[in-house]
């Protein structure tokens, strides 16, 4: 017959989130010292994913729910955002990063969160600015198959 396999389910905690929030935000950031940078963040019905970036774009740290440990519809939840933003906080501590511009993309439920969440941390947030694109009717759909 054979071995059984036995599945134990971990209980979702907030001491699990901080393991991985530490573990996260151990992983190597840039030593330079950076006043001022650019939050990009992508709020769809799935995730929450936070970019932080310098003034010419290039990429110091990135966050997102599901690399926290969030699952399922968990993941696009303000809980999570807020908890993307911590992260994104630490690591901009390590960077020295003061204020930044903040550019959000997507239509989820933790858009205002994640942004309330940077500026109650100390962030001085400079610029907010909506990215998500917006369809103009683009081109003529193709003519349905005829059989």
């Amino acid at each position: 017959m054979g071995k059984k396999r036995i599945v134990t389910k971990l209980a979702e905690d907030t001491s699990l989130i901080g393991e991985k929030m530490s573990s996260l935000s151990q992983k190597s950031v840039s030593s330079k010292a950076i006043s001022k940078g650019r939050i990009y963040i992508r709020v769809s019905y799935n995730n929450t994913q936070m970019v932080i970036t310098d003034a010419n774009g290039n990429v110091l740290g990135w966050a997102s729910a599901g690399a926290l440990g969030f699952k399922g519809p968990k993941k696009a939840t303000p809980y999570a955002a807020s908890k993307v933003a911590e992260v994104i906080m630490q690591k901009l501590e390590k960077l020295g990063m003061k204020s930044a511009d903040v550019y959000i993309e997507g239509i989820g439920s933790g858009r205002q969160t994640a942004i309330y969440s940077l500026a109650t941390h100390g962030l001085n947030i400079d610029l907010i600015k909506d990215i998500t694109p917006v369809p103009h009717n683009g081109p003529k759909p193709p003519n349905p198959r005829r059989v």
